[in-house]
């Protein structure tokens, strides 16, 4: 059989992406946080001897997710979470039963400093779990160590540390109590014309309340604190009606052209050093662009995040609705990846706390109810429900997206599934014990 070879020539049309070098610079500094991108920049001034950045000493803040008015040192190095201590006394205290389970489910919603994170009207009003269960369940919480854990509000959280208290002052209590905003104003005359006692007696029971803990789920931290540096300010006016944001300007580093260094060398004749002062001219011209879309890209995303997620800011209770990065990238027109990088590792600080951008995108279930509930929410109740079932009879998918349905949760059997392997929870067959 002969061979042939024939030689010919083919025109194809091929559509291809290619990232240009500043491109490439501007996705990292997109993805870089504030520290990282500073690290970054003091690079580029070592590299390019016409420019010169100037970084104000970064302003740092502690992510302790709440603030107080009672100030307090957060440090530690525990190897115990609070959600694992809190679940070994729970274990060690209470038996299998429904209560204990909503107590399980609390748990889930605490924050790092031990405070209670939901509302429990509306955690009803979603999940159709009957009230007085609930709060049974919070009064168990806040009797486990550490005393004050559970609180939904500082004063709520000093009055369960007194009460837990056998040598706190007789009046501790009431002034906590009844007298809580003249308290933190040091009206002390007032007090003690209010509740018949002297004013010494007043500021005794004061320095006793100082040495109580304002956030007495803070030493368990897992990790030594670290700082953050936030990216965005939010602002909330006094009448709770305007959120502003804006960027972090102490921040942000600025990029500065020496202008007199370069005309130094400008009149040179070389093509060399012409061609030199070229290239570091346009590095500097896009460094700057870039830096500036970073700056405005996380802005924008951020404002739309905050616009979304109002009630966080607004209410006391900062509850979070669903939100995807889609639904930003649509609303911005922009990439999802875009909005993954800009939201992946920077932070904002309101007047309560410091936050990850990431920790306002919440995945959302099909409820009975008028509002969705977040994914999270959906697995906090099945690990609920499965740490209250029966060792011999463990609860299947099937019966677990029964209960669910039963408080209110449409969750197919498929769905429950997903979401207890991403809880690390065994199938039911597994989980049997005789």
């Amino acid at each position: 059989m002969p061979f042939e070879q024939r030689l010919g020539q083919e025109q194809r049309q091929i559509q291809k992406l290619v990232l240009t070098q500043q491109m490439q610079q501007s996705i990292r500094i997109l993805r870089y946080n504030i520290e990282d991108l500073h690290d970054f920049m003091q690079q580029k001034q070592l590299d390019n001897p016409f420019v010169k950045i100037k970084t104000s000493s970064i302003k740092r803040t502690v992510d302790s997710g709440k603030s107080f008015s009672l100030e307090d040192e957060l440090v530690s190095r525990q190897t115990q979470s609070l959600p694992e201590y809190l679940l070994s006394q729970v274990h060690l205290t209470m038996r299998k039963t429904i209560l204990r389970g909503w107590v399980v489910f609390l748990i889930d919603h605490l924050d790092q400093n031990g405070y209670l994170t939901l509302d429990i009207d509306t955690i009803c009003q979603q999940t159709q779990v009957d009230q007085t269960t609930l709060i049974d369940a919070l009064t168990l919480l806040q009797q486990l160590d550490p005393p004050g854990v559970g609180a939904r509000n500082l004063q709520e959280c000093l009055l369960l540390q007194i009460e837990n208290d056998d040598r706190s002052p007789l009046l501790a209590l009431e002034i906590v109590q009844d007298h809580f905003e003249e308290l933190a104003d040091h009206r002390w005359k007032e007090i003690a014309t209010a509740i018949g006692t002297s004013t010494s007696e007043v500021q005794q029971s004061f320095e006793y309340i100082k040495t109580l803990s304002p956030a007495p789920g803070a030493a368990f931290q897992t990790d030594s604190l670290s700082y953050i540096y936030p990216d965005l300010l939010v602002d909330v006016s006094t009448d709770h009606r305007k959120i502003e944001v804006k960027l972090s300007s102490e921040n942000q580093p600025q990029i500065i052209f020496n202008q007199k260094y370069y005309e130094k060398f400008s009149k040179s004749a070389d093509v060399d050093v012409k061609a030199y002062l070229n290239e570091k001219r346009a590095e500097y011209i896009s460094l700057e662009n870039n830096l500036a879309q970073r700056g405005q890209t996380i802005l924008r995303v951020g404002k739309v995040i905050v616009d979304h997620q109002q009630d966080f800011f607004l209410d006391k209770t900062h509850p979070l609705k669903p939100l995807l990065l889609r639904d930003v990238a649509q609303k911005l027109g922009l990439h999802e990846s875009t909005i993954s990088r800009a939201v992946h590792g920077k932070y904002l600080k309101c007047n309560f706390g410091v936050f990850e951008l990431k920790t306002f995108f919440k995945r959302a279930v099909t409820t009975s109810q008028h509002d969705d509930l977040s994914v999270d929410e959906a697995q906090s109740q099945i690990k609920a429900l499965i740490d209250a079932e029966k060792l011999d009879k463990p609860l299947s998918d099937s019966q677990l997206a029964n209960l669910l349905k039963q408080n209110g949760i449409l969750l197919s059997r498929r769905t429950v599934a997903k979401y207890r392997e991403e809880l690390g929870i065994k199938s039911s067959i597994k989980r049997k014990k005789i």
